[in-house]
C-alpha cells in the first residue's frame, strides 16, 4: 500500500481517501495501525466537541444548526455520528441523520456514522483511530455524536475537548439526570425545545446544582435554553462554545484531557495485545493431563512462557 500517495491525497482534501482510510482503521486493519504509526504526527490540532443526550432531545437538529454556523467560519467540519450497532451486520443503523441537511449543503463539511459496540452503547476502540484520522486529514473542528444512551456518554467525555449535554423540558425532573451522571459529563448543558413549558424551570434548577458544585464560578458549564427548531439562540450557543475553548486552553485543561486520552489510549493497546498474547497460549487448557490443574496454576504457567508479540505480529494473525 503506497501510503504516502494516500497522504498526499488527504492533504488534498480527498474524500474518497478519506473514506477509504477510515474504513481501514475502524475495520481494525493492520493497514490501518500501520498509517496511524507512520503519520501520527501529522496530525492538526483539531477541537473536538461531543454532542450527547437522551435519544429524541434533537440532537441531530441541533447539530445540524451548529454544522451551518461553523462552516462558515473553519475551512473543515467532520462529524462522527455514533449510531446503534445492527443486530445482523454489526455496522451502523442511519438514525435521523436526513434532518442534518446542512451536511450537504458545504463542501467543507465531511460526515461519517460508525457503529456503536456492546449493549450499553459504547463507543467502539476504533472511534479514537477514526478521529485521529480526521485530524490527518486536516479538520478544523470535528463534532462527534453519540447515541445518548449508556455508556456512550461517559466514552465521548474521554474522546473529546468539551462535551455538549442535550436535554429537552420533558426529560424529566433535574433529580433523575443527576443520578444518570449526565452532570458529570457536561462542560455546556443545552435545554433544547425550550418554546415548551417548564424550560426555563429546568434551566434554572440545573444552574443553582452546577453553581454550588464549582468552586472556579469561570468553569461552571453554562446552561442555555435554544430552540433547534425554530433557531433560536443558536449563535448564543456557539460564542458559548468558542469562549469555553479559550479558557479551557488558557487553564491548560484541554492539554491535560488530551494527555490523559492517550494515556489511556495506550493503556487499551497494551491491554489488547496482552489478551491476544494470552489467547495464544491458551491452548494449554486441551491437554488432558491439565484437567485437573487449577486456573491459578495454568495462569502461573501460562505467564512464564508468554512470548509478548509485537503489535504487527498480532495484527497478522487477527
Amino acid at each position: 500500500m503506497d501510503f504516502e500517495n494516500i497522504l498526499k491525497k488527504l492533504k488534498e482534501k480527498d474524500r474518497v481517501t478519506l473514506s477509504r482510510v477510515i474504513t481501514l482503521v475502524d475495520n481494525e486493519t493492520k493497514e490501518g495501525v500501520e498509517f496511524l504509526k507512520k503519520f501520527y504526527k501529522e496530525r492538526k490540532d483539531s477541537f473536538r466537541i461531543g454532542i450527547t443526550g437522551p435519544p429524541g432531545v434533537g440532537k441531530s437538529t441541533l447539530l445540524n444548526k451548529l454544522i451551518e454556523r461553523f462552516a462558515k467560519k473553519y475551512e473543515s467540519i467532520s462529524i462522527v455520528a455514533v449510531d446503534p450497532s445492527s443486530p445482523f451486520t454489526g455496522g451502523a443503523i442511519l438514525g435521523d441523520r436526513l434532518r442534518m441537511d446542512n451536511i450537504y449543503k458545504f463542501d467543507n463539511v465531511y460526515m461519517r456514522s460508525v457503529a456503536s459496540r456492546g449493549s450499553l452503547g459504547g463507543l467502539s476502540s476504533s472511534t479514537e483511530n477514526i478521529l485521529q484520522v480526521l485530524e490527518i486529514f486536516g479538520t478544523d473542528v470535528i463534532f462527534v455524536e453519540t447515541v445518548g444512551v449508556g455508556q456512550s456518554e461517559l466514552d465521548v467525555m474521554e474522546i473529546t475537548d468539551l462535551v455538549v449535554v442535550t436535554l429537552v423540558p420533558e426529560s424529566g425532573d433535574s433529580i433523575q439526570a443527576m443520578k444518570a451522571g449526565i452532570m458529570e459529563i457536561g462542560d455546556i448543558f443545552v435545554i433544547n425545545k425550550s418554546d415548551r413549558d417548564d424550560a426555563y424551570k429546568i434551566s434554572e434548577y440545573i444552574k443553582s446544582i452546577l453553581q454550588m458544585k464549582y468552586q472556579d464560578k469561570e468553569l461552571a458549564p453554562p446552561v442555555i435554553n435554544v430552540s433547534a427548531k425554530n433557531d433560536t439562540n443558536i449563535d448564543e450557543l456557539v460564542n458559548r462554545i468558542e469562549s469555553l475553548k479559550e479558557i479551557f486552553i488558557q487553564k491548560g485543561i484541554i492539554e491535560s484531557k488530551r494527555e490523559t486520552r492517550r494515556k489511556k489510549e495506550v493503556r487499551e493497546i497494551l491491554r489488547d495485545m496482552f489478551i491476544k498474547s494470552i489467547d495464544m497460549e491458551l491452548k494449554i487448557i486441551e491437554n488432558k493431563n491439565n484437567k485437573d490443574v487449577s486456573p491459578y496454576e495454568i495462569s502461573e504457567k501460562i505467564l512464564k512462557k508468554i512470548d509478548f508479540k509485537s503489535l504487527e505480529d498480532i495484527w497478522k494473525e487477527r
